[in-house]
């Protein structure tokens, strides 16, 4: 059963035109462009055992938005409260009136983890991927792969010798420098939509998730150096899939071909795309694991992927006119 929103007020309709101008006209296009009601519905299982009574719950649509607003805006749940308190144009968009109660902290992180344990982080995730395609949103002319570090902290000794780090959290060494964290591999379109991921510890190999992204590929496949293997390219040809994964040196070759060079340097323009995400995914703060457990942090990473293929696809849009 749902929690009834209080009805508006007098105060609200004197506030109604408050709030930054770009915050109201971005959350205005979020209205109009997200399909909302057809999310809800996808995961409203997760309250079933509260359908024949109990306390009501806060409705599936404000909590979405809710969960949307801590990736947009890099909140925690403590700060995510706290505007939703402070700034009208959050609970406007939220859907609370001046007189309603606010969700607090318990009650955002409640609604995340019974979204992660029936397993709608993908169900999220396809939906809104199928609502942009619907749109016209998602090119078909090729998938582009690569993959992000995303650090954990390293954990302090204890006195017994054992560390705080997380456990399920791996090392891998890149760069010239080691990093102790996770990897998330994504799959994009020529525009930077995400169209695939899959989220694991830092450890494991590029190269092993590679071929599930790819998997539905029938035009072109853009990757760099780290995804080069010879079977993999053979099968691509094979398949008619043009191939533009980078070259890059193999055992006993000192220098790379002319033939070499040119298609690195054909392919990398295209490639480079595939960092859009990842950009604008730091710019929000997601840098470091925030939860301890793949399954945490790899949900966590999933609302990431949905909140980017949203703003994204209302960047899109507003360029279409």
């Amino acid at each position: 059963m749902d929690r009834k929103a209080a009805e508006p007020t007098f105060t609200d309709a004197l506030t109604s035109d408050l709030g930054g101008p770009r915050s109201m006209a971005f959350f205005a296009l979020c209205e109009q462009s997200i399909p909302w009601e057809h999310l809800c519905d996808r995961v409203r299982d997760i309250f079933k055992d509260s359908a024949s009574g109990g306390r009501p719950h806060w409705p599936v649509k404000q909590m979405l938005k809710c969960l949307l607003l801590q990736k947009w805006f890099n909140l925690s749940d403590p700060q995510l409260e706290e505007v939703l308190r402070d700034r009208l144009s959050f609970r406007r968009f939220v859907g609370l009136s001046w007189d309603d109660a606010t969700p607090d902290e318990t009650t955002i992180c409640v609604f995340r983890n019974r979204l992660r344990e029936a397993g709608h982080g993908s169900t999220l995730f396809d939906e809104v991927l199928a609502s942009l395609r619907a749109r016209g949103l998602v090119m078909k002319e090729g998938t582009l792969v690569d993959a992000m570090i995303v650090e954990a902290p390293h954990g302090r000794a204890r006195a017994d010798g054992s560390n705080t780090r997380d456990p399920a959290a791996s090392a891998t060494f890149k760069h010239g420098h080691n990093h102790i964290g996770y990897k998330a591999h994504i799959a994009t379109d020529l525009r930077g939509v995400i169209t695939d991921y899959c989220f694991d510890t830092a450890r494991v190999n590029d190269c092993r998730h590679i071929d599930g992204l790819i998997a539905n590929e029938t035009h072109a496949v853009y990757a760099d150096g780290a995804y080069m293997d010879q079977r993999r390219r053979r099968e691509l040809e094979q398949q008619g899939v043009f191939c533009g994964i980078l070259y890059r040196r193999v055992r006993n070759q000192k220098v790379m071909t002319a033939a070499q060079l040119a298609h690195n340097r054909l392919c990398a323009k295209v490639r480079g795309l595939v960092e859009l995400p990842f950009a604008w995914l730091r710019n929000w703060g997601y840098r470091q694991a925030r939860y301890r457990g793949l399954s945490r942090n790899g949900f966590d990473f999933a609302l990431h992927a949905i909140a980017y293929n949203l703003k994204r696809s209302l960047r899109m849009q507003a360029a279409r006119g």
